[in-house]
């Protein structure tokens, strides 16, 4: 039987050993709530404290700047509405993005409209970097938060967070990225960077769906979105998940001591499977190629396929890929990231996000190509005895 092959790793990963028995004390013996103060209540608040200090310490932050959520979404909620319900009161009551952004921080940014305040959309390059000159147009003492992603989830871009979290901070606005797709792809220091905030999301990187943290440098204004406790410092109350936490600061600490050799493996994966798609595949469309990339994502486009079509043809064989980001209840749509880019609608219909990671090996990379190159061709000779009125079946 031929091995699976999974390309979706920003979508979401497996939960590492390590983590799994990181994490399994706290589901049976240490089962204590924090908050108590007897020793099991103790004792769990020694494994959740320490958890903060080690994922402190692969984010180059103190341990009171890390706030535990529930992972992507909520950090970038988090991140956007709290600082602009708290700064509105100053006359700072402008958030600015990029179209390209996750679902999660476009929808937060426009209920920062829905609740009186404006949302203002910085235009992309056709590469999908910020435009720098539009961004120094829209940014004014207006302007609350800045929120713009750090590596691309759709494409894998690199902004140039150093220089958007500079000019973001010259104005007297704070600046947000949602490193989700970024952390343990790029070097990541609070001490180096002047971001304000910072999401990051365990399930991508090892830890478990439901786990995630959203770094917060200290003194930054932010109302909390949760009320009703004491936890975290009153940001996020409720009781805490001692046991996501433990297992999110053991995938953080594994993913950054493997960093640089796996930087390393992946691009080399990366070039193999574009080198490969474009030998076999002359007319493929790589996008973002022209621009600095994360080494784990690419999305490619095949003129005269659909992504819908492409991804059931691929499933059959055992192929598993996405046609942008997994947030969209299962749908496959036009990319918003590509059409923002400026991508034709019959090229962004056709778009496949394949992610590497670590299920992913040289086998799998050539296996795809082969059943990717297969699968455009009998596409295009279907479409082209459809064409000429003749019956040619095409096995899907």
């Amino acid at each position: 039987m031929t091995q699976p092959v999974y390309l979706d790793h920003a979508a979401t990963t497996p939960v590492r050993d390590e983590v799994m028995a990181a994490m399994a004390p706290f589901f049976g013996a240490r089962f204590g709530n924090p908050s108590s103060v007897h020793r099991w209540g103790r004792e769990a608040r020694v494994a959740l404290d320490e958890a903060r200090e080690r994922l402190a310490a692969c984010l180059g932050a103190h341990a009171d700047e890390v706030c535990f959520t529930s992972g992507g979404t909520e950090g970038d909620n988090f991140a956007i509405l709290g600082p602009f319900r708290t700064l509105r009161a100053q006359g700072r009551d402008a958030a600015i993005t990029s179209p390209i952004e996750h679902k999660a921080v476009l929808a937060a940014v426009h209920q920062v409209a829905h609740e009186g305040g404006e949302e203002r959309i910085v235009r992309v390059t056709p590469d999908g970097l910020v435009d720098m000159a539009h961004f120094a147009e829209l940014l004014d003492a207006r302007v609350a938060v800045v929120s713009a992603m750090w590596v691309n989830n759709e494409v894998g871009v690199l902004q140039d967070v150093p220089a958007l979290a500079a000019q973001s901070k010259a104005a007297g606005a704070l600046f947000h990225t949602d490193a989700v797709q970024a952390f343990g792809k790029v070097s990541i220091n609070a001490k180096q960077t002047p971001f304000d905030l910072l999401t990051i999301s365990g399930h991508k990187f090892g830890a478990p769906k439901g786990i995630g943290a959203l770094f917060i440098r200290r003194d930054t204004p932010l109302e909390p979105m949760f009320h009703g406790g004491s936890q975290d410092r009153g940001r996020r109350p409720g009781t805490e998940n001692v046991a996501f936490a433990v297992g999110l600061a053991t995938a953080a600490e594994l993913l950054l001591a493997e960093h640089e050799a796996e930087h390393v493996r992946l691009s080399a994966m990366r070039t193999l499977l574009e080198q490969g798609l474009r030998e076999r595949i002359p007319d493929v469309i790589i996008h973002a190629e022209g621009a600095p990339r994360a080494p784990h994502i690419t999305n490619v486009s095949i003129p005269g396929t659909s992504s819908e079509s492409m991804l059931m043809a691929l499933d059959l064989r055992g192929i598993a890929c996405s046609a942008g980001s997994a947030c969209q209840s299962g749908s496959v749509s036009a990319s918003h990231v590509l059409s923002a880019m400026g991508v034709s609608p019959d090229i962004a219909n056709a778009a496949l996000r394949l992610s590497l990671g670590c299920l992913s090996t040289a086998a799998c990379v050539q296996r795809t190509i082969d059943v990717l190159a297969t699968l455009a061709e009998k596409s295009r000779v279907g479409k082209a005895a459809s064409a000429s009125c003749a019956f040619v079946p095409v096995e899907f």
